[in-house]
């Protein structure tokens, strides 16, 4: 039974430690909205390798804070307006899946992404993406935004996974 027991608590703690390690290295999310279609669909969940690098053509997982608004518009009227649900977010931002159109050391692609024509860079800044969704009608991306910075960069899209 000593001999059972012991094989079974060290299962438990090798299971433990390898959970703990893909959590560090992957992650799952679900695409929610059109800005990848047509090769992602609401709905869709990826398999996310966290990582530092990408390469251009690649779907990514950023992290941007959307801007705020600085107040609610003049004519609302607070107490009519019900309370907004609690939503659980992480405290940098939502995530956000587009693809990498230029990786660090590329040239800045000002023909696609105008808002760059600005910078005086004429790379991609070391550490930086510049993103965009393949709906480019719908999407929030490099063209509102600018640069990606690395410490906005989540991962690598690996593979898309069954629905559950």
């Amino acid at each position: 039974m000593t001999f059972l027991a012991t094989a079974t608590g060290s299962g438990l703690a090798l299971a433990a430690v390898l959970l703990g390690w893909a959590r560090r290295k992957y992650l799952v999310t679900t695409v929610d909205g059109p800005s990848m279609e047509p090769t992602l669909h609401p709905g869709d969940r990826l398999l996310v390798r966290r990582t530092r690098r990408a390469r251009a053509g690649q779907i990514v997982v950023i992290r941007i804070r959307p801007p705020m608004l600085d107040a609610p518009p003049p004519d609302l009227d607070l107490e009519e307006v019900p309370p907004a649900p609690v939503e659980r977010e992480h405290p940098d931002g939502p995530l956000f899946i587009k693809r990498a159109i230029a990786v660090a050391g590329d040239p800045v692609p000002v023909d696609r992404v105008p808002c760059l024509r600005q910078t005086r860079q004429t790379t991609v800044p070391p550490g930086a993406l510049v993103v965009l969704g393949d709906n480019a009608a719908t999407s929030w991306d490099s063209r509102d935004y600018g640069f990606v910075h690395a410490d906005q960069f989540v991962g690598v899209a690996v593979r898309r996974l069954p629905a559950t």
